[in-house]
């Protein structure tokens, strides 16, 4: 009896991890897979830039690019050319062998995510030159553990792009990613065991049969936010592109990079936008499989080469997403980002998680769907009124601190700092010249000598 219900998932039952379909492809086949799975990043980067420049340019009410291939769609093309054909600079003072490789190493693990990927079924094998094989090019008992791992070797590229340029801007640049990638990646990493939980497996074929009744989209929806957040986050994409953000830091990590080796910075960005709306459809959008009216009357649209279709336009609307963001927000402060990481979304992520397993452990001991709903409710009910109860206090703590005049002096700490809540800044003193001699006057109060002359009709000099 515990374990036929620790096999039934929410809607459905859990699809037993078989992983015996992987590793007997002839060689030529798994070269003809691996090929497919680049091919299908570069076109979607490709095709993802044009993409992006037309819809914003549609937003702000422009045109974009329309000169090179039918209506700009070899725009992007032409870009990697130019670049290519730029004068490839290196930095004097730069660690040469660093400032080299950190492209490559920034490059290379965002390829390396696709292989776990399923593009269809496991079980309903395609024909490639008369050979049946699954529509991934592999499959791990911790598959997703690697996407984790080959995301995090990326960092490492845009941290040593940053240190061996020799510049301050870059390094700053670098740092705040290293930053960014700690904060943003254990609320990922936590969005993820709560799928875990209810898929019975890490491998990433399993994960999406268990969504065969209902999308975990659907029975997880705080993780998938906290996913959605967090991979923005983690692909340096704007609002949180504080790492290259050309206001306060010229360029980022790259500013020292041109040619070929920028390009590759750049792919890089785009092909990890690729793998993270991969990795979110793989965990909470059902994967290959077809939206939900078409997979209630067409028995065979998650057969044959069908699912590439699907997974594919799923691609795309999250791209899509990635590029609504940045027309629509601004960038946020690195403080704003920084809190929202470590006080919100991981503590988000870790009552969440403690609620997911709670219902799973009550499942597991046979208590109906009502009982769980309001055990679930009443714990975070009872969390909520407590962490209500902190916020009071603490705004009375902070309002008794406050009490009085309000006036505080901006430079005490020998540098200028902004006034807390119930402060207020003193007046500003401006100065307004009067004849041969400037006197220092408090900004508000009135100059009894010049002002009257102006209501008179007279100079300021009396002339």
């Amino acid at each position: 009896m515990r374990l036929q219900l620790d096999q039934l998932a929410a809607g459905g039952a859990l699809a037993r991890e078989d992983l015996s379909l992987f590793g007997h492809d002839p060689w030529w086949l798994v070269v003809i897979k691996a090929v497919f799975c680049f091919a299908f990043l570069m076109l979607t980067v490709l095709f993802s830039i044009v993409w992006e420049r037309k819809v914003v340019a549609w937003m702000q009410l422009r045109i974009g690019p329309n000169r090179h291939g039918p209506w700009g769609m070899l725009q992007s093309l032409a870009d990697g050319i130019k670049l290519m054909l730029k004068e490839d600079l290196v930095v004097k003072r730069a660690d040469k062998v660093v400032y080299l490789l950190a492209p490559v190493v920034a490059a290379i693990p965002a390829f390396m995510a696709i292989a776990v990927i399923p593009f269809g079924p496991a079980g309903n094998e395609v024909s490639i030159l008369g050979v049946r094989t699954p529509m991934q090019l592999t499959d791990l008992p911790i598959g997703i553990l690697y996407i984790l791992a080959t995301a995090s070797i990326g960092i490492y590229g845009i941290v040593l792009a940053g240190w061996s340029s020799g510049s301050t801007y870059p390094l700053l640049g670098g740092l705040r990613s290293c930053a960014q990638m700690i904060s943003y990646e254990i609320a990922m990493g936590m969005s993820f065991a709560a799928v875990f939980l209810y898929s019975g497996s890490m491998s990433t074929s399993t994960i999406v049969e268990s969504q065969q009744n209902r999308w975990f989209v659907l029975l997880l929806p705080v993780s998938f936010i906290i996913y959605i957040v967090a991979m923005v986050g983690e692909t340096n994409r704007a609002p949180f592109d504080m790492p290259e953000s050309e206001g306060d830091l010229v360029g980022g990590f790259n500013t020292e990079y041109s040619s070929i080796k920028f390009a590759m910075f750049m792919l890089a960005e785009y092909v990890n936008m690729v793998t993270v709306s991969a990795v979110a459809i793989t965990l909470f959008l059902g994967g290959w499989r077809a939206p939900w009216p078409l997979s209630t009357f067409w028995e065979g649209a998650n057969h044959g080469w069908w699912p590439l279709l699907w997974f594919t336009l799923k691609v795309q609307l999250l791209l899509f997403f990635f590029i609504w963001l940045r027309g629509t927000l601004p960038r946020v402060r690195y403080d704003q980002f920084m809190k929202l990481g470590w006080k919100v979304l991981i503590p988000v992520s870790l009552v969440w998680l403690m609620l997911v397993a709670t219902v799973r452990a009550l499942k597991n001991e046979g208590y109906n769907f009502s009982q769980i709903v309001l055990y679930v409710a009443g714990g975070a009910m009872l969390l909520l009124l407590i962490s209500l109860l902190v916020d009071f206090f603490r705004r009375g703590e902070a309002a008794e601190e406050t009490d009085g005049d309000g006036a505080f002096d901006p430079m005490a700490g020998g540098f200028p700092v902004p006034p807390l809540p119930g402060q207020s800044l003193p007046p500003v003193p401006r100065r307004r010249p009067r004849g041969g001699d400037r006197e220092l006057i408090v900004s508000g109060r009135v100059d009894t000598v010049s002002d009257e002359n102006d209501r008179d009709g007279k100079g300021g000099d009396g002339a």
